[in-house]
């Protein structure tokens, strides 16, 4: 059987539908600073300072939960993250003060990292080397699928009250723990990697993951834009900070839409650095649409061409750094992978704030524009090629159908 139509294990299909459940509650976080600024009077400056520090709390998050999963299991590791950050965010609801919003920030941010190691090492782990881009991409597939529903209740809810949306947030977060925690399997901890020769596994004296690393800081820093800091960038345009929730749907459903462009046979046959120098030259075209529109239906044709280079993305990257681990030790990889996204969350709102209140969105936009030409430049330099699509190309580039990335989601 082609590997694009064999069955994924029944543990991995559980994962996506928790994660659907988790995704159609998860655009409270692009709020965060709106909300600041509306209900506590804070500047740009300090409501892009509060975001950078629940960005900071990630990064340990990430590594602990990279931890967590190897010493008690994946799933008790998954159900623990997702309490965390349903505790955090009532917190952030019910806050009447901007200190106790900060801490509630932390908090979110201490919580919000445990459960993507575990959830990522479990598809990585659980199926072979020739079906992890499809596995990986039909992860993103359930973040895009809960997206499109979480970006109409963010439209929705955000217009009467942004509180709201993080109690959404926080109700999806203890729906998806409650069925991890009934439908999986317990699992015991993985034991401790090492390599070839013997020794202990050092994910941070790999060179070839520090180099995919370095390109993923760089390619999460601008997702993080265009999460974190799209809502502000609207209402500077004069638009509601609630149209945001219509770009991420439209985002979500384009990505669910285009997947038969991935199944090309000319996208199969892309090497992993020519496909993610593509998709940073698409990434780069959408947001020089951002930078260039001014009404709400121009940035929607904008945020279509910016889904498409997300949908090169993360499926290839994600099972390129599974490749790169030794046995045992992917879980490990994928935290030190994954704290790209908490440099990215931490630099991402004080960047682009101070870009904002100094320049305006079209120098917001065009800086990540440029940004991105230049790393689709570096992937041909520099992006390893994964040992999987390089001995099985024809399943890196058949993904099942319905296999799409998510663009800024919760990774």
């Amino acid at each position: 059987m082609p590997p694009q139509f064999e069955p994924l294990p029944r543990a991995v299909r559980l994962l996506l539908l928790a994660r659907v459940v988790n995704q159609l509650g998860a655009f409270s976080l692009p709020f965060l600073t709106a909300l600041i600024c509306a209900d506590h009077g804070a500047s740009l400056t300090t409501a892009g300072l509060v975001t950078a520090a629940f960005g900071c709390a990630t990064i340990p998050s990430r590594l602990a939960g990279g931890r967590l999963a190897d010493r008690i299991g994946r799933r008790t590791t998954i159900v623990l993250g997702l309490c965390g950050c349903a505790v955090a965010q009532l917190a952030i609801a019910a806050s009447t003060s901007l200190g106790w919003t900060v801490a509630a920030a932390v908090l979110l941010g201490l919580a919000f990292e445990l459960y993507e190691p575990p959830s990522q090492a479990l598809i990585g782990e659980s199926v072979p080397e020739r079906q992890r881009v499809r596995a990986f991409s039909l992860f993103s597939a359930a973040l895009a699928a809960g997206g499109m529903g979480a970006g109409l209740l963010a439209s929705l809810l955000g217009r009467w009250d942004l509180r709201w949306l993080f109690v959404t947030d926080a109700a999806t977060c203890l729906a998806c723990a409650l069925l991890i925690r009934l439908a999986l399997p317990c699992d015991r901890p993985a034991p401790l990697g090492t390599d070839r020769a013997g020794a202990a596994v050092r994910p941070l004296r790999d060179r070839a993951l520090l180099t995919v690393l370095a390109t993923g800081t760089a390619y999460a820093l601008i997702n993080q834009q265009t999460v974190m800091t799209l809502p502000l960038a609207l209402t500077r345009q004069g638009l509601p900070a609630a149209d945001a929730g219509l770009l991420f749907t439209a985002t979500a459903a384009t990505t669910v839409l285009a997947q038969p462009l991935i199944r090309l046979r000319w996208t199969g046959r892309l090497t992993t650095p020519a496909a993610l120098a593509l998709a940073h030259l698409l990434l780069a075209a959408g947001l020089t649409g951002y930078a260039l529109a001014r009404t709400l239906p121009a940035l929607v044709a904008s945020a279509v061409v910016w889904s498409l280079g997300d949908l090169l993305v993360m499926g290839r990257v994600y099972a390129l750094v599974t490749d790169l681990a030794p046995p045992g030790a992917s879980g490990r990889y994928l935290a030190v992978f994954g704290t790209s996204w908490g440099v990215a969350a931490t630099l991402a709102p004080v960047l682009g704030t101070q870009l904002l209140a100094r320049a305006g969105t079209t120098a917001l936009w065009s800086t990540m524009a440029a940004l991105c030409v230049l790393l689709a430049a570096l992937h041909l330099r520099v992006t390893p090629e994964s040992p999987a699509l390089r001995d099985v190309p024809q399943a890196a580039g058949s993904p099942a159908p319905g296999a799409v990335q998510a663009g800024g989601g919760r990774s």
